[in-house]
């Protein structure tokens, strides 16, 4: 265990040596765990935007622990992670820890993410991977985003791209994707082929302001209302 966010040679060694491959079943297909050489590839290469929907436990309060990246030393954090569970945001809101797989597990205290850990932590999309659509861009309202991106729709296009490598890194065949925002799930919707991903769900933004249990009631009831079953 090291510092917050470091990833020991001794942590991917073991992740290495204690690898096993394991699947789940989730919107009726079997769904492959990462491997380690894919986790260290996506760590190197999407860790600045990418993550994964795994978190330390809180203690008490809803937002305890939120900034905590130990869990990523976990020898064992392969066995934790799919590919073919991905959950997707807009852009980042304000500038994150430049740490690897720092997104979506943000200490500040106006941060949201914590709905995030409350709706999803120990469930069967638990260790899905975690991306925004739009990467390295910095803004708190979508609607700005958006008018961004309709002047620059050029933009859309470099990060589908991104996307399409993030997918095939984790080597995601037709994945479940869901989308978190009308923003988000519009983007995708628009720019990829369906051949592409089993279904895309549109889940309330974890922005809304709604309890944790709130949003986790209404996302599981978004997912189930797609025909997902889990």
């Amino acid at each position: 265990m090291g510092r917050r966010g470091y990833f020991s040679p001794s942590s991917l060694f073991a992740c290495l040596n204690f690898y096993t491959r394991v699947t789940f079943t989730i919107a009726g297909s079997l769904i492959p765990m990462i491997t380690p050489e894919q986790y260290k590839l996506i760590r190197a290469k999407h860790g600045e935007y990418g993550s994964w929907a795994v978190w330390a436990d809180s203690t008490g309060k809803p937002k305890s622990n939120m900034g905590l990246l130990t869990p990523f030393d976990n020898p064992k954090i392969c066995q934790q992670l799919k590919s073919n569970v991905v959950m997707v945001a807009l852009n980042f809101s304000r500038p994150v820890v430049p740490i690897p797989f720092a997104n979506f597990h943000d200490a500040n205290p106006r941060a949201q993410d914590y709905k995030i850990r409350y709706a999803f932590q120990g469930t069967a999309c638990g260790g899905a991977y975690m991306t925004d659509v739009i990467k390295r861009h910095v803004d708190v309202a979508s609607a700005s985003v958006m008018g961004y991106l309709k002047t620059h729709p050029h933009v859309v296009t470099q990060n589908l791209e991104i996307f399409r490598e993030e997918l095939a890194d984790l080597r995601a065949e037709r994945p479940l994707i869901l989308a978190f925002g009308v923003q988000t799930h519009h983007l995708l919707a628009a720019g990829l082929k369906k051949s592409e991903y089993a279904q895309l769900v549109k889940l309330t933004h974890y922005s809304h302001q709604i309890s944790q249990a709130d949003f986790k009631q209404q996302v599981w009831a978004q997912i189930r209302a797609a025909g997902v079953t889990v």
